[in-house]
């Protein structure tokens, strides 16, 4: 543990080191760009580099004090490159405005004969941004790079051996640069028809002597239908071995923010969810949509235009495939795709589409894994029938048999369906869980934002050639 706790250490000194640096060689380009850029007017009475030491030292100091309030000196497992890109715009603008105004009151006299424009400022500005997001990767690739080796590994023990058990197993193992050994799982319900090959350690009664046993730091306990009762005794078993402990919530916990009281003519009235799309924020989120989506068609026109082709030679049928399914307010709309099956796949009735599926074409399980099948739907977006961003609209007959047995199941067509989602970017597509898909859905529609919907879409660029669900 001590080795651990002097790594992080390290990892936090190397990254306040990094943004000290990066921050200064910004400040230094922000001197020479207004040197070799004359705006807003030519440079005038630009002294030496040396004689901007002290402003350099207190844009620093300000930069940092900033990102310690705005806590980016926490170093999380898996950041997200998005989020932190947020934050660090935020902090390194309160943090240039407060460098102008400490280098004003200390060094007022000789700042009145250094040029320290506008122009500087702006360019002192965007460069930090930039040579700080470049500073933070890298230290993060650095960071995961020794921690697939081995440096400061914490070895976790899962609770739970359901979908969500098996979602966080397969998740860290794919992921090393996260820090984690997943030591094995523990048995929660009894059940016997489990996957081969999972590292079964024993059965939840047992948990305490497991953790003191097998040396474990840390324990996940993956068991979201469990009741309040059943996780209170897990959690004081894990205590007994001083671990730390995460909690997998289940859906009821994400309804918990989204009470709100008001009242009915002096009678106290709950308001459990309000959190549809309304006035200007509809009218942004549809704005984001028909520029994004016809963008987009006249960019990709010459992919899509090649693949329809080699759809007609590679098999018999359409190109193009059109399927009802049920979008806003539960009404059904026609999705269109690109055709990766053939064309009696369907003989037997409807069918999730699975790993190796014998029904699709051979371009088709190409499409399918660079995710080109879903490109026509910008068609949809565009005329108003889905949207960039929002809960993957199903077919009717899977949401009439979904909505009898998983909880606040039809809430998710309060918003239009989209070609990505927050549930889509965090790897639940294809075969898996549904009720885990629904709670992604509910958390995306409870907390939408124009930035939430510009950070999924990102991931979603990234992720397009990666997806380890796409069949």
């Amino acid at each position: 543990m001590k080795s651990k706790t002097q790594l992080q250490v390290v990892f936090v000194f190397t990254l306040v080191i990094t943004d000290a640096v990066m921050t200064g060689t910004a400040f230094v380009l922000a001197y020479w760009l207004r040197h070799w850029i004359p705006w807003p007017a030519k440079a005038q009475d630009m002294g030496p580099l040396s004689e901007y030491t002290g402003i350099v030292l207190a844009h620093i100091l300000s930069i940092f004090l900033v990102y310690v309030f705005s806590r980016l000196y926490r170093i999380d497992r898996m950041p997200s490159r998005i989020d932190e890109f947020y934050r660090v715009v935020s902090a390194t603008t309160v943090g240039t405005l407060m460098g102008v105004a400490l280098s004003s009151l200390l060094f007022k006299n000789s700042t009145l004969e250094l040029d320290y424009s506008r122009g500087m400022v702006l360019y002192g500005w965007l460069s930090t941004i930039a040579f700080v997001t470049v500073g933070r990767v890298l230290h993060a690739q650095i960071r995961a790079g020794l921690r697939e080796k081995g440096w400061g590994h914490d070895r976790v023990l899962i609770v739970g051996t359901g979908d969500v058990g098996l979602m966080i197993y397969h998740k860290i193992q794919s992921n090393p640069g996260m820090g984690y050994e997943v030591v094995g799982l523990v048995n929660a319900s009894g059940a016997n028809n489990l996957p081969p090959g999972l590292p079964i350690l024993g059965h939840a009664d047992d948990l305490a002597p497991l953790i003191s046993e097998h040396e474990i730091d840390e324990v996940i306990i993956a068991l979201p239908e469990a009741t309040h009762q059943e996780i209170l005794l897990l959690i004081s078993e894990c205590e007994r071995g001083k671990v730390t402990i995460k909690v997998f919530p289940d859906v009821f916990q994400y309804m918990a923010g989204q009470v709100s009281i008001g009242d009915l003519g002096g009678l106290p009235l709950l308001t459990v969810r309000d959190v549809a799309l309304r006035g200007w924020r509809r009218v942004a989120k549809r704005f984001i949509d028909i520029v994004g989506a016809a963008c987009a068609l006249v960019v990709l026109s010459p992919l899509l235009m090649l693949v329809a082709i080699l759809i007609k030679l590679d098999s018999r049928g359409s190109a193009f495939y059109a399927q009802e399914r049920m979008g806003l307010d539960g009404r059904p709309f026609m999705i269109f795709k690109f055709r990766s099956m053939r064309t009696d796949a369907e003989a037997d009735g409807p069918g999730w589409t699975v790993e190796d599926d014998p029904r699709t074409t051979r371009l088709g399980r190409l499409i399918r894994r660079i995710n080109v099948d879903e490109f026509p739907q910008l068609i949809n977006v565009l005329i108003g029938e889905m949207s960039l961003v929002g809960p993957r609209p199903e077919r009717p007959i899977w949401v009439n048999q979904y909505r009898r047995s998983i909880p606040r199941y039809m809430d998710r067509h309060w918003e239009q369906g989209g070609m990505t989602g927050w549930a889509q970017v965090n790897g639940l597509r294809g075969d898996t869980s549904i009720p885990e898909r629904i709670k992604y859905d509910l958390w995306y529609i409870e907390n939408w934002s124009l930035l939430l919907d510009i950070k999924i879409l990102i991931r979603t660029v990234f992720n397009l050639f990666r997806s380890p669900n796409a069949y």
